[in-house]
C-alpha cells in the first residue's frame, strides 16, 4: 500500500480483490468501506453496516394502508342490491358449474 493511504482510502483492482479477499474482508471490518475497482467501482462493507444504513423493509399490507390516497370518499356498491354477479353464466345461471367453476 503507498504511503499515507489507509485501508478506507484505497482502491484496489479487481485482480487484488481476487487474491487478497480475506485481508480486505479484515480491513473493511477494522478501518471501514474497501472500494473495489476502477472503472466500475463496488465498495465492501461488513453486514451490520449495511443493515443500519438500509431502510427498513415494509410489508405490502402495511404499505398499502401508509400509501392510501386521502381526502376522498370512495363510493362503495350496496352489497344487498340484486346486481348481477359477472362470473355466472347467463345461459343456465350457474348451476351446471362444478365445484372448480367449470361446466361439466
Amino acid at each position: 500500500m503507498p504511503a499515507g493511504e489507509t485501508g478506507a482510502d484505497r482502491v484496489w483492482t479487481v485482480s487484488e480483490a481476487k487474491a487478497r479477499l480475506s485481508h480486505i474482508l479484515r480491513c473493511a471490518e477494522e478501518d471501514g468501506p474497501q472500494r473495489i475497482g476502477t472503472r466500475r467501482t463496488f465498495v465492501v462493507v461488513p453486514e451490520h453496516v449495511w443493515r443500519e444504513r438500509a431502510e427498513p423493509e415494509v410489508h405490502v399490507g402495511r404499505w398499502l394502508v401508509e400509501t392510501l390516497p386521502r381526502g376522498y370518499e370512495l363510493e362503495l356498491p350496496d352489497r344487498h342490491s340484486s346486481r348481477p354477479t359477472p362470473f355466472i353464466d347467463d345461459d343456465d345461471g350457474g348451476a351446471s358449474a362444478g365445484a372448480t367453476g367449470h361446466a361439466s
